[in-house]
């Protein structure tokens, strides 16, 4: 089965305005519109990576020309290749791919056979909030466990690099799923992995619980691309019955919670 993991830094990338106009010839408009309402010129930069990266993956792996490639999103917002059709046969062979820009990097993970998400973090002081008051004000996003493991990381600083590793677990499984906002995230409790996580290595080791029952079939990569930015990439079950289980189970969660 075919496997991409590719991390763009972006803070090397310094395009000439002629470079520019000539990356947002290769988007599609609905991209570039998007892109062009990012009121900072970083973010703006972030997200035209992440583009590109997605369209010279499709372009390379899936062997479709540039000029064929027409991505679309679901209505949850994961982006999904939208022709032409006939480009996988079988479940096995299909690919499913996912994006994340965030800090100075851009990063892709795609996979044939499973379902992907990926997401990435910068550790950054929490504006103008202290740790322990950014804490506060997240308490709900995280469960006792987590909020423990969190918690018993060392200084502040190791705290919050504690904090942002979690954050990319939950992140890269609610895009695999592409339930989108809205997704209760104490839902998915992580148990670390005893292993340190260290930069040039991945770790596999790290276990979900879903609704407080262990989530077996689900593979969880963590890795660290420099000293402050954690990436995790989520592998799940192909078959759409899974998403649809916790789609369902998180309508009824809202539900409860509106009624």
């Amino acid at each position: 089965m075919g496997s991409v993991r590719w991390a763009f830094r972006c803070g090397s990338w310094t395009p000439s305005r002629s470079e520019w106009l000539f990356a947002a010839q290769c988007v599609q408009r609905e991209e570039k519109d998007r892109i062009g309402q990012f009121v900072f010129a970083k973010d703006a930069k972030l997200a035209m990576a992440g583009r590109l990266l997605l369209r010279k993956f499709v372009c390379e792996r899936m062997r479709i020309p540039w000029p064929q490639i027409r991505l679309e999103r679901s209505p949850r917002g994961k982006p999904y290749l939208a022709a032409p059709l006939q480009v996988t046969t079988t479940a096995d062979s299909a690919w499913s791919f996912n994006l994340s820009h965030q800090g100075d990097y851009a990063v892709l993970a795609a996979q044939q056979g499973v379902q992907v998400g990926v997401d990435v973090m910068k550790t950054t002081m929490p504006g103008s909030n202290s740790i322990p008051e950014f804490f506060r004000i997240m308490t709900r996003q995280f469960t006792a466990h987590e909020w423990s493991t969190i918690q018993s990381a060392g200084s502040e600083h190791q705290q919050l690099a504690a904090f942002y590793r979690h954050w990319t677990l939950k992140e890269s499984f609610i895009k695999a799923i592409g339930t989108g906002l809205g997704f209760n995230l104490q839902r998915a409790e992580f148990h670390l992995s005893a292993e340190p996580l260290t930069q040039g290595t991945v770790l596999h080791q790290t276990k979900m619980h879903l609704d407080e029952e262990p989530e077996e079939e689900w593979i969880f990569e963590e890795s660290l691309l420099d000293a402050e930015h954690h990436v995790a990439v989520a592998l799940g079950p192909a078959n759409d019955g899974f998403s649809a289980l916790v789609y369902l189970q998180w309508q009824q969660h809202l539900s409860v919670g509106l009624f």
